[in-house]
């Protein structure tokens, strides 16, 4: 039986930021980073992200893939071993922990000391005709990312939402669209009262309630505009828009441990406040999977940090 002292599940900024601390306290971590896990390449929902510019340390910007492959280089330099595989089920009932891989579900499973899960989160979408099209070519599930790329400057956008995210967002963009439309599919919207008054307040931003939408547009290379329809009247017209944010909610990928530890009404693992410590001794949780609010790289490379050192404190105590 194959025995780790300790697993990294993940690709992304935490899932490497706690490989590269790791492997320099020389723990040597074995990181399984997925083969299309929940459908994204390995490196996570950064691949998604074509430019990437509010990364410190890099003031000409960079690819997301980029990212994400020298960090994988800089893990591996000090020894972690990187396995192109997804990991499929986890027991964490006793310990050692228990792991199997897709490839090898019906083997001997894996075992484990601990575990850090950075397998992040996803963005809903709404798989509108022309998604798949004008993705990152007008598209995007983060107006931080990619709100700010000359695309979208001065030029109008929509976000699609009705809660403080959406809020939040199309408030962001006000600072580089010329206009930016709200698209609300009831006839209120979900925010927190303070986030309502300051998008009513906001002369660049315009809520068109009772409204969802129908197609992506545009030239077959970036969008250029949205149709749209009004559910009350049945009205339907095209809104020029040369970006489309969503902001209708992430699903945490979590599923692999579904009631093995304490999550929150949104799935997300709960940690203890200022770690990455779990209801789970032995197994920590960093990124996206434990973040339903921040959900940036350098945050999730932050969170990596701490689950490494909490893991080699945990490992310390173990010997």
């Amino acid at each position: 039986m194959v025995h780790q002292q300790v697993t990294i599940i993940g690709g992304g900024p935490a899932a490497l930021t706690a490989a590269l601390y790791l492997s320099r306290a020389e723990i040597k971590p074995f990181l399984y980073e997925g083969l299309l896990a929940n459908g994204i390449a390995a490196g996570g929902q950064l691949t998604t992200t074509t430019e990437i510019e509010n990364y410190p340390g890099f003031p000409d910007g960079l690819t997301g893939t980029e990212l994400v492959e020298k960090m994988k280089a800089q893990a591996e330099r000090f020894g972690t071993e990187v396995i192109t595989e997804t990991v499929a089920k986890v027991d964490l009932s006793s310990k050692p922990f228990k792991f199997w891989t897709e490839w090898n579900e019906d083997a001997e499973p894996i075992t484990t000391d601990s575990i850090i899960l950075a397998t992040g989160a996803s963005a809903k979408r709404l798989d509108l005709p022309g998604e798949e099209t004008y993705w990152q070519q007008g598209i995007s599930a983060c107006a931080v990312c990619d709100g700010a790329v000359p695309i979208f400057r001065n030029k109008p956008l929509a976000v699609i939402g009705g809660g403080d995210s959406a809020c939040e967002e199309a408030l962001f963009l006000t600072k580089y669209g010329s206009k930016v439309y709200l698209i609300v599919r009831k006839d209120h919207l979900r925010a927190s009262q303070i986030m309502q008054r300051r998008v009513e307040k906001n002369e660049k931003l315009e809520i068109l309630f009772d409204t969802v939408s129908l197609e992506a547009k545009g030239d077959g290379k970036l969008l250029n505009a949205l149709s749209i329809k009004n559910v009350k009247t049945n009205e339907v017209k095209d809104l020029p828009v040369n970006g489309l944010f969503y902001a209708i909610g992430h699903t945490p990928a979590t599923a692999i441990v579904a009631n093995q530890v304490d999550t929150d009404e949104g799935g997300y693992i709960k940690t203890v406040p200022g770690s990455t410590l779990t209801s789970v001794p032995g197994f920590f949780a960093a990124g996206d999977v434990q973040d339903s609010r921040y959900r940036q790289a350098i945050t999730s490379a932050g969170t990596g940090c701490m689950a490494a050192l909490d893991a080699e404190k945990y490992l310390a105590e173990l010997e």
